[in-house]
């Protein structure tokens, strides 16, 4: 099968299992309007984090790399009247689009959005002592295993934690390949392994984002108190 078969049958589960999302639409067209790369998550990956974010009782999520927003609507719609997201952003103009796509969709409310180098400010939430049901980590490949370290001291007992796109077309096989992003997901794959505080998988997929994959885990023990 082609990378087009792989998107047909993404259009196929779409139509059969997502119902037309007006929201979600406008917030990918204003992420293309605005310039921004189209690294979303898929429509039935983002349904997919929303099922288990619902299924998991999140009340408090973590999300590193919010982009314009799409994968932050899934998850915030997840949950419950109390909960909260707080999603992380480098870019300031990828922040602006996000804001007013989460306000157009009636979300605002329910994520606080902060922007800066994620690194910089996760130090700032377990200052405040923040814990958190689930994360979801989709941002610079590069700095993969310092997320999922940072999840790790973040997440409470229990929650989940996922990391997107980490099979990078299989590149991770490839030695030769010195992309900062595939030895970025190969430094992932060695602290993952050996990282004691989490017990993962990772699954591979394909679809209308081509060919890559997820790691997911639960948290084992917690760092921080």
């Amino acid at each position: 099968m082609t990378e087009a078969d792989w998107g047909a049958v993404d259009a196929y589960i779409g139509e059969r299992l997502l119902a037309p999302d007006p929201a979600l639409d406008a917030a990918l067209a204003a992420n293309r309007a605005a310039g921004l790369p189209s690294i979303d998550v898929s429509p039935p990956q983002g349904k997919f984090l929303h099922v288990l974010a619902r299924a998991t009782g999140a009340k408090t999520i973590l999300e590193i790399g919010t982009l314009g927003g799409y994968s932050t609507i899934w998850l915030a719609r997840a949950l419950p009247e109390d909960g909260q997201v707080v999603t992380l952003e480098y870019a300031p103009a990828h922040a602006d689009v996000a804001r007013s796509n989460l306000a157009a969709a009636g979300l605002a409310g329910k994520v606080d959005l902060r922007v800066g180098a994620a690194l910089d400010l996760l130090p700032a939430l377990a200052a405040e002592g923040r814990s958190f049901d689930f994360v979801f980590i989709d941002a610079d490949k590069e700095n993969n295993a310092a997320y999922l370290d940072w999840a790790l001291k973040l997440a409470r007992v229990g929650a989940t934690v996922i990391v997107d796109n980490v099979v990078r077309k299989g590149a991770i096989l490839d030695a030769t390949n010195l992309r900062p992003d595939v030895e970025g997901t190969r430094r992932f794959f060695d602290y993952a392994a050996e990282e004691k505080r989490w017990t993962a998988t990772a699954l591979q997929t394909v679809g209308a984002k081509g060919w890559d994959g997820f790691a997911i885990g639960v948290v084992e023990e917690r760092a921080f108190p």
